[in-house]
């Protein structure tokens, strides 16, 4: 990841936790975009809808934070969208929601998550969760290239 910003892609439709998600990575060379529910999260992904005309505005995110209960379409349905997707199902995909359900974490991990967090209830706490998973996926964890390699396609 070096020489490059970390961009990350979230989906969550209460502002509180949009603004304390960008304050955690205040000062990281992270960039956190906001999507409000899944259909535009994935209208995002997909370059579609008002994310057509600049592509270029909308980079493809290295790491998805998704929250489950959203309007229109909620976490576990546009999980379940972007598994189904061959170009979009390498990007991790991070479940950061209050719920503590078993049936929720089953049904996540079952959909394709890669991690299941509950959101932390003080604002330290979220800081420190972000820094784990800031250290964890830039520098422990190897992502792939966006573009698949001709060898493995």
């Amino acid at each position: 990841m070096a020489g490059r910003r970390f961009t990350i892609l979230m989906a969550d439709d209460d502002a509180d936790d949009r603004m304390f998600v960008r304050e955690a990575f205040a000062g990281k060379p992270v960039e956190v975009k906001f999507v409000g529910d899944g259909l535009e999260l994935l209208d995002y992904l997909r370059c579609q809808g008002k994310y057509k005309e600049n592509r270029n505005g909308h980079p493809r995110p290295d790491l998805i934070l998704l929250d489950l209960n959203m309007p229109r379409m909620g976490g576990k349905e546009a999980l379940a969208a972007i598994q189904a997707d061959p170009r979009l199902r390498s990007i991790p995909v991070i479940i950061l929601t209050t719920s503590r359900e078993e049936c929720d974490v089953h049904q996540c991990y079952a959909l394709g998550a890669n991690t299941y967090i509950v959101k932390p209830l003080s604002f330290d706490n979220l800081v420190e969760t972000m820094n784990s998973l800031h250290i964890y996926w830039t520098d422990v964890a190897r992502l792939p290239v966006h573009a698949i390699p001709p060898d493995c396609a």
